[in-house]
């Protein structure tokens, strides 16, 4: 399981300092808000890029309905070849008591699902890079005289994960066309929670049956573990692992402060039990290589991979200060969790 860290709120800086951080501190993805009026996710998301290498980018979420669908691609494609490939694109309907009456936005659900769905034709027409005509409903686009601009660096398309509301047919049909599932459920009243674990196991059950594509699929699902337990992280994340969960999201949307959000982006990200063990057994293989006195680039190259591999909560035996240049914290060195 992949994890990401949602940044609740901050200035763009504020963006690019803690994306920094959360790569030196193993974390595999970063995550902004993007809200009516504001700071502008996609600016910070761009300082985010330019003092990382390797952590994917992306909103949480963005609520396609009330955005230019062609100033979208335009600046998702941008992003998307600046960062080297790592841009994820999170779509919903979005959230109507976040602001969307206060600016005229549409609030009426059927006609923001529409644009939605029709937002999302246009986006990965245009990511194609040639010439894009399009005729729907709300939305009309003509192929422009000029040159379409640079595609997106992954393709065939940027991934799109996309809310669905279980076990609404016509939302599950949506995700099945994309690249990952944000999980929601959908009472008889019509609200939204967050989907259980059991019911996640359900809607990956779903997907299985029913998506034709051969490509790569997510399963994101959020919260907040306990940074200096991870123990008890890891036992909150193992039956959303077990159900089905490929990403694991971080969001300290009642965070009180950013000192408490960088306090836990630098704990570094929660494991499963299964991830821990796997990072004790390479120290055991340090260890052995060590005692038998190796060539030191050998050493140095097996450390280097269990750098790379170990979770922060784990107690490293080599010398912390050489796995990364710029430590996330006294003792701590930066860490991934996967090669």
């Amino acid at each position: 399981m992949q994890t990401g860290f949602v940044l609740p709120h901050g200035e763009a800086r504020d963006a690019a300092d803690l994306a920094a951080l959360a790569e030196r501190c193993g974390w595999d993805g970063f995550f902004v808000w993007e809200p009516v009026w504001g700071v502008d996710a996609w600016v910070s998301l761009t300082a985010a890029a330019m003092v990382t290498q390797r952590m994917r980018l992306g909103t949480m979420l963005t609520p396609l309905s009330r955005m230019r669908p062609w100033k979208l691609a335009s600046e998702t494609a941008t992003l998307d070849r600046l960062s080297n490939g790592r841009v994820i694109l999170a779509v919903g309907l979005g959230a109507v008591d976040t602001g969307f009456a206060a600016f005229g936005e549409v609030t009426d659900r059927k006609i923001r699902a529409e644009l939605l769905d029709e937002g999302l034709d246009i986006l990965t027409g245009l990511w194609g890079g040639q010439p894009f005509a399009y005729e729907g409903t709300h939305y009309r686009v003509q192929p422009t005289e000029f040159m379409p601009p640079p595609p997106p660096l992954q393709q065939p398309r940027i991934p799109i994960w996309v809310t669905g509301a279980w076990p609404a047919e016509k939302s599950m049909r949506r995700v099945l066309k994309y690249d990952g599932l944000l999980p929601q459920v959908k009472g008889e009243d019509g609200t939204m929670r967050q989907a259980t674990a059991e019911e996640l196991r359900a809607m990956a059950a779903y997907v299985a049956e029913h998506r034709a594509l051969q490509t790569p699929f997510d399963i994101v699902v959020e919260g907040e573990t306990p940074g200096d337990d991870p123990v008890a992280a890891a036992t909150l994340l193992e039956p959303w692992a077990e159900a089905g969960a490929t990403w694991w999201l971080e969001a300290m949307w009642q965070a009180p402060d950013l000192n408490a959000v960088r306090r836990r982006v630098e704990q570094g990200p929660p494991r499963t039990g299964l991830q821990i063990g796997d990072c004790r057994l390479q120290i055991a293989a340090a260890r052995c290589t060590l005692q038998a006195k190796a060539p030191l680039h050998a050493v140095l190259n097996l450390q280097s991979a269990i750098c790379n591999r170990l979770s922060p909560a784990t107690e490293s035996p080599l010398n912390t200060a050489q796995c990364s240049p710029r430590p996330c914290k006294a003792g701590r060195p930066g860490f991934r969790q996967s090669l």
